[in-house]
């Protein structure tokens, strides 16, 4: 997409954490350093991007190494990959002899995997060394939230770091049949805005979610996923008891809603298959409004990206959970040559200005230029369509809080996400991170069952008087139950082991 800490508690925390940071770790690091020195000077960066490679990527390099070659004596090699193709790619470097220092750990589940697969180097000590403006940028909540095994493997970029949910529309059909926003604060109320869409409009389908379930959407509102959904947290607290989300009464009242919206019409038909993207469709006039999780600048943000004005209401209260934190994280492999360099370039996107703007933005007078000392636009003769260099991924690059903010936007954009982070209702759980390795076989089997009825149930395509009890027999049989065991377990021993410091 910042710089919300209090300095104090960071040093204090960081002082104990750096005395537990293994030995060993710090001195196979050091060594490392001391042997390839001649290596140092290429830090080798690997991060996802939506489309092609921009044309512009080569200058952008090229810049960025103007500032980093004089202020801490290195090269940096940027390594975009598709989305599409990121973990097979990403996972095929870390076990290859392919150079690389830094990468992008996106999810929670595969921020997990990587560290019991030893791939990721633990960084409490080199980033009290090294990562200075990284502690004195982040809250220390937030940055506890990313350890696994009592150690940090991953650093979040300073972006929002909790979601609020709500309901996204299009401004010109709430004009024109002069439909008033400040009644919507239930889904009781977005229900009957939808039912007036769809009559007056019955050739548009009056919802979908940004996503493929409306669960994930909307309903993931009322509990911490605990990374997978497979045995959840209730309320964010629920005393630490880890429930069957799919056989609470709450999940089938919200699927019995779904559904009826979808026998009503109010649903698009084919939500739970298309592989259209939401703003296409409600470009091309076929869906009035989607279910998302939001933050400040959503409505602004999705304006832009849709091409059309748009109102975003929201009807929950933001809360943060491991799952928020730790879904994009930068994390060095142990594979890296050059740690401390590595540790040394990380840390200047989250204190260097002309670094994040470059990464974010591109070549100033070609790819933007300066309304003022903060707000920025396309030069003449540039739009989104040609501009050379266009990630739309400030969120990603360090500290967004750094970045310019795009003409349009709100100005205080930055001023609000701090706050929106700071006041953000935290999961009891924060900072919980489930290892499903001794549950490897059941886990496989149960997630297969869920992708296949997901799309179906929580889109209202299927119904659930008959498909939830259907579903919920074959993920008991798959092993839900042994999986959930567990997952107390390890909620129980990490509770403990929280209370005993």
């Amino acid at each position: 997409m910042k710089k919300s800490v209090w300095f104090v508690w960071i040093m204090v925390s960081f002082i104990a954490l750096n005395t537990a940071c293994s030995s060993k770790v710090t001195g196979d690091f050091e060594t490392k350093e001391k042997t390839q020195k001649h290596l140092d000077d290429v830090i080798n960066v690997a991060f996802p991007i939506f489309d092609s490679v921009p044309k512009d990527m080569p200058e952008v390099e090229a810049a960025l190494n103007q500032i980093t070659e004089r202020k801490i004596h290195a090269k940096v090699k940027l390594l975009p990959i598709n989305f599409g193709i990121w973990i097979q790619k990403t996972n095929l470097m870390l076990t290859s002899d392919e150079d690389l220092d830094l990468l992008v750990v996106a999810g929670s589940s595969n921020y997990n995997d990587l560290v019991e697969k030893e791939q990721l180097l633990p960084i409490d000590g080199i980033l009290q060394k090294y990562g200075r403006d990284i502690l004195n940028s982040m809250d220390l909540a937030y940055l506890n939230a990313c350890k696994i095994h009592g150690q940090i493997y991953g650093v979040p970029s300073i972006r929002d770091l909790a979601a609020d949910y709500g309901i996204t529309m299009r401004k010109d059909l709430l004009d024109k049949y002069h439909l008033n926003i400040r009644n919507i604060h239930t889904l009781d109320d977005v229900e009957f805005l939808l039912k007036t869409i769809h009559a007056k409009e019955p050739d548009i389908a009056p919802i979908m979610p940004a996503a493929i379930s409306f669960v994930d959407t909307y309903f993931q509102s009322t509990f911490d996923p605990l990374g997978d959904s497979i045995g959840v947290l209730p309320n964010f607290d629920n005393q630490l008891i880890v429930v069957d989300l799919y056989e609470t009464p709450e999940y089938a009242a919200f699927l019995n809603r779904i559904r009826k919206w979808y026998t009503s019409g109010f649903v698009l038909k084919d939500a739970a298959t298309t592989k259209e993207s939401r703003y296409n469709l409600v470009n091309g006039n076929r869906v009035f409004s989607y279910t998302a999780y939001m933050k400040p600048g959503y409505q602004e943000q999705e304006t832009r990206s849709s091409g059309l004005p748009m109102i975003a209401v929201n009807l929950t209260k933001p809360v943060a959970t491991t799952s928020n934190v730790t879904n994009f994280l930068w994390s060095i492999p142990r594979k890296s040559r050059s740690p401390k360099k590595t540790m040394e370039f990380l840390n200047l996107m989250y204190s260097d200005k002309n670094i994040v703007n470059l990464l974010d933005w591109g070549i100033e007078g070609k790819d933007f230029v300066k309304l003022s000392d903060h707000v920025i636009d396309y030069p003449p003769g540039v739009s989104p369509t040609n501009v050379g260099y266009n990630l739309d991924e400030a969120w990603l690059f360090g500290n967004e809080f750094l970045s310019y903010v795009f003409n349009g936007d709100n100005e205080n954009i930055w001023n609000q996400l701090k706050d929106f982070n700071r006041t953000a209702y935290k999961s009891k759980a924060l900072g919980f991170t489930f290892d499903p390795s001794s549950v490897k076989t059941e886990e496989t089997a149960v997630a297969n069952i869920i992708s296949q009825y997901k799309p179906g149930l929580e889109t209202g395509t299927l119904d659930p008087a008959n498909k939830l009890p259907e579903f919920i027999s074959k993920i008991k049989a798959a092993g839900i139950d042994k999986i959930i065991k567990e997952k107390q377990t390890q909620l129980d021993a990490w509770a403990a082991a929280k209370q005993a410091k």
